[in-house]
């Protein structure tokens, strides 16, 4: 139980039965600021858990020419 649980549920559910992953949670567009963008934002974390060291130096350097 959490505050605004029925805002979260429908959209865990959604996947959970489409068989969605974390990746497409994370691709999808959130409206701001609401508890669906909060578990965007976690799915998020999770895939840059998954990046590799190489990866991780890649992303570094294009952010800087950003």
């Amino acid at each position: 139980m959490a505050r605004h649980a029925g805002e979260m549920i429908s959209e865990i559910t959604l996947a959970i039965v489409t068989k969605q992953g974390l990746s497409d949670l994370a691709g999808v567009i959130h409206p701001y600021p609401t508890q669906a963008e909060a578990i965007k934002k976690a799915a998020d974390a999770y895939r840059r858990t998954l990046l590799t060291p190489r990866t991780k130096t890649l992303l570094k350097f294009l952010a800087k020419l950003s």
